[in-house]
């Protein structure tokens, strides 16, 4: 009598995360309660054979930020040995969040942002920000703002993100100065007042289906500075979410110019007319929460051996 393997999950980490996504033990507990043989390795070990996998997932990449290039080789690699999910066509376009320009245009309402490239001048590119001046990666109006935010294009978590003040720009033009000296590409938004009154709201799904929602409270407080670790201590607590806002993360998820997702993470604020507005599309490596929502390691579990089976 021959007996039927069981299926091969790469819960994809970085040695860094390993300890720290909260999220890894009950996924890993609920695969192996499906008859699973899970495993967590590091992206970026080169001993690891990919190819014994049934499907690499990836759970908590959290410094290819930093290694983009090598990152998404490594990606593209793996992507050749076993099924990776999310898939790499649909990592390559939410790693760089310039993908905003695309859910805008599908009409996603989103973040007002400007995006600035390498080479350009850091104090010209924040004037034309805080004056509202329209440029050709310019979405929606910034004109009228108190406080704002410089962050990366590519990039994981809080890190290297700060919020500033518009009456002391001056931290904010070395920070954005930083980033483009380095080759990043950087962006600038408005920092939306109602967050500090209602925080964000994360709405989370799998293959397509909601599976749950939760608030987390403002992370960027005023003049800290840049955050350097791989992301700033969060308040979560579970949330039901209105029509509005499942509206909105719905619309942002039929968006995405790729085969419906493993799992996705639409990051949600108020705007100052108290519209429920993208600020971003998770698709990579997102926390997931599950300690806030009872069944949803499981949920997640099955739909990844459905993926398989497909």
């Amino acid at each position: 009598m021959s007996s039927v393997r069981a299926l091969r999950v790469a819960l994809v980490t970085a040695r860094e995360a390993l300890a720290l996504d909260e999220d890894l033990p009950p996924l890993k507990d609920a695969l192996v309660a499906l008859g699973a043989e899970v495993t967590m390795p590091v992206w970026d070990d080169a001993a690891v054979d990919w190819a014994r996998f049934d499907i690499a997932v990836l759970r908590s990449t959290w410094d290819y930020a930093e290694r983009i290039g090598e990152f998404l080789a490594w990606a593209e690699r793996c992507a050749r040995l076993t099924r990776l999910a999310n898939p790499l066509a649909t990592v390559r376009w939410n790693t760089d969040k310039r993908y905003l320009v695309e859910l805008a245009r599908a009409g996603v309402p989103v973040v007002p942002t400007r995006f600035v490239a390498p080479g350009a001048d850091a104090a010209t590119e924040l004037r034309h920000f805080i004056n509202g001046d329209e440029g050709a990666l310019t979405l929606g109006a910034t004109h009228g703002l108190a406080d704002f935010v410089v962050k990366p294009v590519v990039g994981a978590g809080t890190r290297d993100v700060a919020r500033y003040s518009r009456a002391d720009s001056a931290p904010a033009r070395a920070h954005l100065a930083r980033l483009l000296g380095a080759g990043r590409h950087a962006m600038l938004q408005p920092y939306l007042d109602r967050v500090d009154e209602h925080g964000e709201t994360a709405v989370i799904f799998f293959a397509g289906a909601l599976s749950h929602s939760v608030h987390k409270g403002p992370l960027l407080k005023p003049g800290a500075g840049p955050v350097s670790s791989l992301f700033a201590p969060e308040a979560i607590t579970p949330l039901d979410i209105d029509q509005t806002e499942r509206k909105v993360a719905l619309a942002a998820l039929r968006a995405i110019p790729f085969e419906v997702p493993l799992y996705a993470r639409v990051d949600l604020i108020r705007a100052e007319d108290d519209t429920p507005t993208v600020l971003e599309l998770e698709l990579t490596e997102p926390s997931i929460f599950f300690a806030h929502a009872p069944g949803s390691a499981h949920r997640l579990a099955t739909a990844i051996i459905a993926r398989i089976d497909d």
